[in-house]
């Protein structure tokens, strides 16, 4: 089987005017960035106003293993089998960060004959939205420094400056860092640090945006700091928010471009779901239900992070409808949370599996407690028995759900057309009786109880004296009315990554409590979850090259 990469670079694209012509788009809706690639103008909303929405479906997972279980990449193969099939399908999609490229993660174009091309482009700068993002921020970050350098007439108190700078990449060396160095023409000298761009409120601004004066009112009502009296300071007392808004002018609009089998497929927006809200742009799902009968969009990771904010701060905010949610998982995946050891996973073992789907058994449950219908995706391996693949199946059945086996990995569209029979039917069969989790004007610790208990299973919230303390805080402010965004491990229903399968009797524990006043929603910070991560022993970087003809080579 040829690396992701070298199919990526064999497939027979067509020209993105093409595949924006069979969506209804003409060129005056586009902007092109070189051939395959293009900008949607948000002009497309009022001209395709009056079309009735399509079916939205979300792709989610199982708590993942550190390997991951091809989301991305069922999600793209399902949205080419719908195309196969006869149905004007969509694909939307998370853009990818620079630092998992080049760390351990990957990137989020999908995988073998499932993937969203030019691969090389998406992964890399593709259209410039990570950048503008990162100069966007950093541009409030040097700002705050230089109003307390100038005089600083806002009283900010720099011992409380809340707001980080950032950068798309993974260094660990900038989480913790000392700036201001070097005499008082540097200006004052105070500990900062950096976050990865994904991780940004504005990235997290961007995808809850409704048009650009929303984007730019939402950064103007970022919390940024504290004054010497304890009150809030917020970007729009600077008066920056217009500048950043006007660096945000292109990467607002969402990105067009295409699979491997010519599906169109719309990429905007990437905050990661264990530090962020882990959704692609509103905008960019609201313009795809407008030009597509079914839309495929993913959340990240699994359902109890990903699906879960995708409900309860995405669809709150946009008023969205899910018409069905698939659930992938694979039984290697499975296995692992039923214990069984890395190097053993490919062996067959049917009572790891009876052990392990209890994390799947809880997912469901989840997704049907949203009101909303499920389908279960089998993420096919060589190395799956004939034995663990009926457990799963008969488990499925029993629970009343579908269950479908993809082999989009190897297949593409072809391999997903099980997969999508079993959306198509439940979408027939099943109404959506969607609502959310909990009334946001509830308590902060209100919702977060009625997320861990429900959702995680926990038997409890306990909070360290520092999350008290900023609750405490933000209710004095009025900040507190707002969607919840748990920070937490991506690996278990807890908050402890060694909590496999289906835990019980466990405690979340709340460390930090912070607001995204901007975004619109309340950041829960539990275990340690890093907002920058560190590169490994040996970064997927090192067996990356380019040849003099620009080829390029180990991009997965």
């Amino acid at each position: 089987m040829r690396s992701d990469i070298e199919i990526a670079q064999s497939a027979k694209m067509e020209p993105i005017v093409e595949i924006a012509k069979n969506i209804g788009l003409s060129e005056d809706d586009i902007d092109l960035y070189g051939k395959y690639k293009c900008k949607l103008s948000l002009e497309v909303f009022n001209k395709f106003s009056e079309n009735k929405d399509g079916n939205l479906i979300l792709v989610t997972a199982i708590n993942p293993t550190p390997a991951g279980e091809g989301k991305s990449t069922v999600t793209v193969g399902l949205g080419q089998a719908l195309c196969k099939l006869g149905k004007n399908a969509i694909i939307a999609l998370r853009e990818p960060s620079l630092g998992p490229v080049f760390g351990v993660k990957g990137g989020a174009a999908g995988g073998g004959y499932a993937q969203v091309v030019p691969m090389e482009d998406i992964n890399l700068h593709f259209t410039g939205d990570m950048h503008a993002i990162t100069a966007a921020n950093n541009l409030l970050a040097a700002t705050i420094d230089n109003h307390i350098h100038q005089g600083n007439t806002l009283r900010i108190d720099s011992r409380r400056i809340i707001f980080k700078r950032v950068m798309d990449m993974n260094d660990r060396s900038l989480r913790d860092i000392v700036i201001g160095m070097g005499g008082k023409a540097n200006g004052f000298l105070r500990e900062d640090g950096f976050m990865i761009t994904v991780a940004s409120e504005i990235m997290a601004i961007l995808c809850l945006s409704k048009d650009l004066m929303d984007l730019k009112e939402r950064m103007g009502n970022i919390l940024i700091a504290y004054d010497l009296d304890g009150n809030p300071v917020y970007c729009k007392d600077l008066k920056v928010q217009g500048a950043m808004a006007m660096l945000m002018k292109d990467a607002i609009k969402p990105n067009l471009v295409q699979t491997l089998e010519n599906t169109p497929a719309i990429i905007h927006g990437g905050p990661f779901a264990n530090i962020a809200h882990g959704c692609n742009s509103l905008i960019a799902t609201k313009m795809a239900l407008k030009l597509g009968d079914y839309v495929v969009t993913e959340a990240g990771f699994g359902a109890d992070l990903g699906a879960e904010k995708f409900f309860d701060i995405k669809c709150r905010f946009g008023e969205l409808k899910p018409s069905c949610v698939v659930i992938v998982a694979t039984v290697r995946a499975i296995k692992h949370h039923g214990g069984v050891k890395k190097e053993d996973l490919n062996k067959p073992n049917v009572e790891a599996v009876a052990k392990g789907i209890k994390n799947l058994e809880k997912q469901i449950e989840n997704i049907q407690g949203y009101g909303l219908p499920v389908v279960v995706a089998i993420n096919k391996f060589i190395t799956d028995s004939d034995e663990e693949l009926a457990y799963i199946e008969e488990f499925c059945s029993n629970k009343a759900v579908k269950v479908a086996l993809t082999e989009v990995w190897e297949k593409g569209g072809e391999g997903g057309a099980k997969l999508a029979k079993a959306v198509l039917s439940t979408i027939e069969e099943r109404t959506s009786d969607f609502k959310v989790l909990y009334d946001s004007e509830l308590t902060i610790k209100e919702k977060l109880n009625k997320i861990a208990t429900t959702i995680y299973g926990a038997k409890d919230v306990v909070y360290s004296a520092q999350a008290q303390k900023q609750i405490n805080e933000l209710e004095k402010f009025g900040l507190d009315k707002k969607p919840i965004c748990v920070a937490k491990t991506q690996y278990s229903l807890s908050d402890n990554p060694s909590l496999l399968g289906r835990p019980e009797g466990f405690s979340v524990n709340v460390k930090e409590v912070r607001v995204s006043n901007g975004a619109g929603f309340i950041v829960v910070l539990t275990g340690d979850i890093m907002t920058m991560p560190g590169l490994p022993k040996a970064p997927a970087a090192e067996k990356m090259d380019i040849k003099e003809n620009g080829e390029i080579l180990g991009l997965f």
